[in-house]
């Protein structure tokens, strides 16, 4: 029971991943404490709620970067970003690379990716859900953040 309604705040995360979607809302949406929605959430999912939606936007920005000729900026607002700065920082730690050098990377051979079942490349291009880039730098340091 639980899980349906865990998926409910999911389903609503990923059809407006542009909206804000604190801990209280998402715990309203599934029925539970805000506490024992974060914590369920993490447990069924693998992330953090806040994590997941940070994910779907940044999965959102790069099919418009590589679908559109939008500036940079007019993604970023459409995703639900309300700086560039703080949308530059958490794309590049979770797809490693910069907004601009995606939408560079993608174009680059398009008769290429002809060849390729969309759902492949898609694939290939969708950030890993449990560990952003950052993350991965800091254990390879050997170090956690703020040692």
């Amino acid at each position: 029971m639980l899980l349906r309604r865990l998926l409910r705040a999911r389903d609503h995360m990923d059809a407006a991943p542009h909206e804000a979607w604190p801990v209280s809302r998402l715990a309203k949406v599934s029925g539970a404490s805000q506490a024992h929605f974060a914590r369920s959430f993490r447990d069924a999912f693998g992330i953090p709620p806040h994590r997941y939606l940070l994910t779907r936007r940044v999965e959102r920005a790069v099919a418009l970067l590589r679908d559109t000729d939008l500036p940079v900026i007019d993604i970023a607002l459409q995703t639900g970003w309300n700086s560039i700065g703080t949308f530059g920082r958490v794309f590049r730690d979770v797809t490693g690379e910069n907004p601009r050098e995606v939408r560079r990377q993608m174009r680059l051979s398009p008769a290429d990716l002809e060849q390729v079942p969309h759902c492949f490349v898609s694939a290939a291009h969708r950030p890993h859900l449990t560990i952003a880039v950052s993350e991965k730098r800091r254990q390879a340091k050997g170090g956690r953040h703020g040692e």
